[in-house]
């Protein structure tokens, strides 16, 4: 199977062997302050507490913070990963619980991780529940998303 840009992709994730306590593999994502740059160039949003440590401190922040979109965006990617096919996911959502914080010398460690936590034998779906944390704060809360299965 290929994708679009000719590339190799992964057949679905099948429903048989998919169960509730499952656990997906975890993801590391380095965040630094070019990514965050060029995540404000693809997104449009240039706003400076996402690149400028001046401005962030001068606005109450400890530093230049990640984009929430972009946290959101790297953790659905432990699904997507998992189940094979970014079109499966059905529904994602979550809550920004804390800022992931970039420092310029070092950026920043995003860990996720995923649990499957309910399936739906009927409609051949898997409800995964994302945690997401940066050192010891969780960055996102409630987080889950809705994948249909093969």
């Amino acid at each position: 199977m290929t994708d679009l840009a000719g590339g190799a992709t992964r057949a679905r994730r099948s429903f048989e062997g998919v169960s509730v306590g499952e656990s997906l593999p975890a993801k590391t994502v380095h965040v630094d302050r070019a990514r965050l740059v060029q995540y404000a160039g693809a997104s449009l949003d240039r706003n400076p507490i996402h690149w400028d440590e001046r401005f962030a401190k001068h606005v109450g922040l400890p530093d230049v913070i990640a984009h929430g979109m972009f946290t959101m965006g790297a953790a659905i990617t432990v699904v997507t990963e998992w189940v094979g096919d970014a079109g499966a996911v059905l529904r994602y959502g979550t809550r920004f619980t804390k800022p992931v914080v970039v420092p310029y010398e070092t950026g920043a460690d995003v860990q996720f991780s995923g649990t499957v936590t309910a399936v739906d034998e009927t409609a051949r779906q898997a409800t995964v529940e994302i945690t997401a944390t940066c050192g010891p704060d969780k960055v996102l809360g409630r987080a889950a998303a809705v994948v249909q299965l093969a």
